[in-house]
């Protein structure tokens, strides 16, 4: 095997040098940006939120919807329940609106109220609402650290700011009455 002349290998010793001060660089910027305390704790969060999420999907699908679907005015099941506006162009008279499902209006060119799909995902939201201020609160209770805080409108802007607050944030006035007494 041939032997490189000095300059040659003194070049590649200093690409390589290049080479890794520029990895080792990109490494420490990768490392200090997704590896930093504020983003670990958003990431547990996200992952626990998704969890919460399907919880709370379930406690509504499962348990809360079945028991509303049991009352007189509603037959079936809720997310199913849907009104006929325009029919399609192979409309079937044989069931009460025509179609059996969503799904079906839909393919036949119908036009659809899916009033129950709306009712559906809008008690999903309350749910999911509700279970959120409800853990918002007991956190609050045992660790005296407030999360849902009280606030008020500035009377000279109009935009809510904390109660506790003594000037706007927004407009810069004082709250305690300084502005007033000039």
């Amino acid at each position: 095997m041939p032997r490189l002349d000095e300059n040659t290998q003194q070049y590649l010793r200093d690409a390589e040098q290049g080479v890794r001060q520029k990895t080792s660089g990109v490494w420490d910027s990768f490392s200090n940006f997704a590896l930093r305390d504020n983003v670990l704790e958003v990431a547990v969060g996200l992952i626990l939120a998704a969890a919460f999420t399907s919880c709370a999907n379930s406690l509504v699908s499962d348990i809360i919807l079945p028991i509303i679907s049991l009352l007189p005015f509603l037959s079936r099941n809720l997310d199913e329940k849907f009104a006929i506006l325009k029919h399609g162009p192979n409309y079937n008279g044989t069931v009460s609106n025509g179609y059996n499902t969503v799904e079906q209006a839909l393919s036949d060119g119908a036009v659809v109220f899916a009033y129950g799909s709306f009712f559906d995902k809008l008690v999903r939201f309350l749910c999911i609402a509700i279970s959120l201020w409800v853990i918002a609160m007991v956190y609050s209770r045992t660790s005296g650290d407030n999360i849902v805080k009280k606030q008020v409108k500035c009377k000279f802007c109009r935009k809510y700011i904390s109660d506790k607050a003594k000037r706007c944030v927004n407009c810069t006035s004082w709250l305690d009455g300084r502005d007033e007494r000039r």
